[in-house]
């Protein structure tokens, strides 16, 4: 037996995925600003705009937390569900 929970309630690891989601769009962005320039032939921007860049993989590992951490929850309630006694039906 499986243990879903409702659409509306949090479960562990939603907000880390969100937060990446942020996180990675930060980037994502800084990367199109950054590369625009060698586009549209003017001077490019400084080395630490090209460090904003790198948002996107903090995105990604924090979005991959979130994700094997609402993976170990539901693991858990699993466990918990078939240790505990259920009614049988």
């Amino acid at each position: 037996m499986t243990v879903t929970p409702h659409s509306d309630e949090a479960r562990p690891g939603d907000g880390l995925v969100k937060a990446g989601g942020i996180v990675f769009i930060a980037g994502a962005v800084a990367t199109l600003a950054t590369m625009a320039p060698l586009f549209l032939d003017v001077d490019p921007f400084p080395s630490y705009a090209w460090a904003v860049c790198m948002l996107m993989g903090v995105g990604f590992a924090i979005s991959a937390a979130g994700v094997l951490r609402s993976a170990a929850a539901q693991r858990r309630a699993a466990r918990a569900s078939q240790e505990s006694p259920g009614v049988s039906g």
